[in-house]
């Protein structure tokens, strides 16, 4: 049974369709991104996030996007978070991690009655609607978030521990200082199920 899980999603622009290490999607629908190759549809469960490719390349197919690529500042993180909080607060959603990255986020979310998918689609939203809120929201018309996330089914306490540590340790990873969220709640596997 599946008891939480690591979800990650990107701004928009963090992840093309051909990206040389594999994406998600079946086609290229821009003709611009096209012409750096087709779809890299992978099934894999495993990140490929760490596998060499050329980075030259990638950064030429970034520039054929229609926006530059969404990257948050502190301000637009925090604003971010705050916009997580009110969709928990509304979904009663449990969230043992957090990170929020310039480029994209990782959570590690409790199992819901709801699919991951559609919690994952009301924190974009909130979260999207606080950057709105608070006149963060790039100015120039183009999404904040990638499509779809990425996510690993945890179903065994020790799965949960050990992606919430990843995540702890994401934003130090990447040269940040730690983060603290207010929404973040400790895992206990004797509190496991369904919320």
């Amino acid at each position: 049974m599946v008891l939480a899980y690591h979800v990650i999603f990107g701004t928009y622009g963090f992840w093309r369709p051909n990206d040389p290490r594999g994406s998600w999607s079946g086609f290229v629908g821009s003709w611009a991104l096209f012409r750096f190759g087709a779809a890299t549809k992978t099934d894999t469960r495993r990140s490929v996030a760490g596998a060499p490719h050329d980075q030259r390349l990638r950064a030429r197919a970034k520039a054929g996007l229609r926006y530059p690529p969404v990257a948050f500042t502190g301000r637009q993180a925090l604003a971010v978070g705050c916009g997580f909080d009110q969709a928990r607060q509304e979904g009663g959603y449990a969230i043992y991690a957090c990170s929020i990255l310039p480029d994209h986020v990782h959570l590690v979310v409790a199992r819901h009655r709801r699919p991951i998918e559609r919690v994952v689609g009301h924190l974009k939203a909130r979260a999207t609607h606080r950057l709105s809120a608070d006149n963060l929201r790039p100015a120039d018309g183009r999404p904040v978030w990638a499509r779809r996330c990425w996510r690993v089914f945890l179903d065994r306490p020790e799965d949960v521990r050990r992606a919430i540590d990843y995540v702890r340790a994401n934003a130090q990873r990447e040269g940040k200082r730690p983060q603290r969220w207010s929404f973040v709640v400790p895992y206990a596997a004797q509190g496991e199920g369904i919320v």
